[in-house]
């Protein structure tokens, strides 16, 4: 499917993907694929059918679309190609419309993650830290083409395999989940650069590298954006803290969650002050850096400045990518600056390609002077 300079490739198969039959990509109406940092990410596609669609008398019977069944979409644009979902179908609906050209099919599916939460685990891992934990589970999916990459904690987690052994009793994706929710870390699939092939990423929100073309409004002919607003909520950061007990003695002592620079670096000159304090619970008996981590990971969870947005991708000329920064301009002192870009939702028709997208950060102002490129 092309729409005008950019051009869509679609992808299915079993375990290895190719290009869908022609009759497919030809039927292909509209796709929305959504894609958040920490999440799994989702899509779906509409397809066009008719009563003498090739889609009801060879495509459908032969099962490219039944649940399991993988999907990569991709957009190349300006000669680079963009992996927007590599996934698995979940849900097939037909819609039978009475009146010509009114009928189509529905496809929905999940990134590969959903293929990390379809069995219970059980088993042990002795003396093995939380990120090499994460490359083991990820690494059972090598054949999918997914390649782990764990970040070590910002604090040593090392378990004593004399006084503890981490034990997995959950499916991969829910213990992937509940390890990087302990450490502050966040787990999600970065799929490409290339079709049929993704990144496993464990690790801390990405705040640093090359941002994104920037994000213009309020400038008139320059602007790229046709909307974009933003909020501060004063009630997202919290601070956290526990008292623990010292050793066998009755004394105890006040703990405190660590500064959220230890394991993000800023994006704004003032973050916001944390109005509310908040108790870290269940931490009794466990080890001080575990305790420091979870405080750490609660308090970089909240992110007070908020934006969201709606582009043209043609006209931006770029596709938004999740889990890196992008700079504003033009929205004010307060609100310029470089983002974190959270989530961004694809909506691609034969005709348009928007994103809506999600911008967060922990405070007002830029922590730069000029916002490139």
């Amino acid at each position: 499917m092309t729409v005008h300079s950019l051009h869509l490739m679609l992808l299915v198969g079993d375990t290895v993907p190719s290009p869908a039959p022609a009759q497919l990509v030809d039927a292909l109406h509209a796709a929305r694929i959504t894609a958040a940092s920490g999440t799994t990410n989702g899509f779906q596609l509409t397809f066009a059918l008719s009563p003498r669609s090739p889609l009801h008398r060879a495509v459908l019977p032969s099962g490219v679309l039944h649940p399991k069944k993988r999907v990569v979409v991709a957009v190349i644009l300006a000669g680079r190609c963009h992996v927007l979902v590599d996934g698995v179908v979940t849900r097939q609906e037909l819609h039978a419309g009475r009146a010509p050209g009114a009928s189509y099919l529905v496809v929905t599916g999940e990134d590969l993650t959903t293929l990390m939460d379809l069995k219970h685990q059980r088993r042990a891992f002795p003396g093995l830290a939380p990120h090499l934990r994460a490359t083991v589970v990820c690494a059972a999916y090598a054949q999918y083409g997914i390649t782990p990459r764990a970040v070590a904690p910002a604090l040593t987690d090392q378990p004593d395999p004399v006084a503890e052994i981490p034990v997995q009793s959950a499916t991969d994706l829910a213990y992937l989940r509940s390890m990087a929710a302990d450490v502050g870390h966040v787990f999600h699939l970065e799929p490409g650069p290339a079709p049929g092939v993704s990144t496993a990423y464990w690790g801390p929100q990405k705040r640093a590298g090359t941002p994104q073309p920037a994000l213009t409004t309020g400038c008139g002919a320059a602007d790229n954006v046709e909307e974009l607003t933003f909020a501060l909520d004063g009630l997202a950061a919290s601070g956290y803290g526990t008292h623990r007990l010292e050793g066998s003695s009755a004394s105890s002592s006040e703990v405190t969650a660590p500064e959220p620079r230890l394991l993000r670096p800023g994006l704004a000159a003032s973050p916001a002050p944390a109005l509310r304090t908040g108790a870290l619970r269940g931490q009794t008996g466990r080890p001080l850096p575990r305790t420091l981590l979870a405080g750490l990971g609660r308090t970089v969870a909240a992110e007070p400045v908020t934006g969201r947005g709606t582009l043209d991708v043609l006209r931006y000329g770029h596709v938004l990518s999740p889990h890196g920064l992008v700079g504003v301009r033009g929205a004010g002192q307060a609100y310029d600056g470089r983002y974190l870009v959270a989530a961004v939702t694809h909506d691609l028709t034969r005709d348009t390609y928007r994103q809506h997208f999600t911008l967060v950060r922990e405070g007002l102002g830029a922590d730069i002077q000029v916002v490139t490129p």
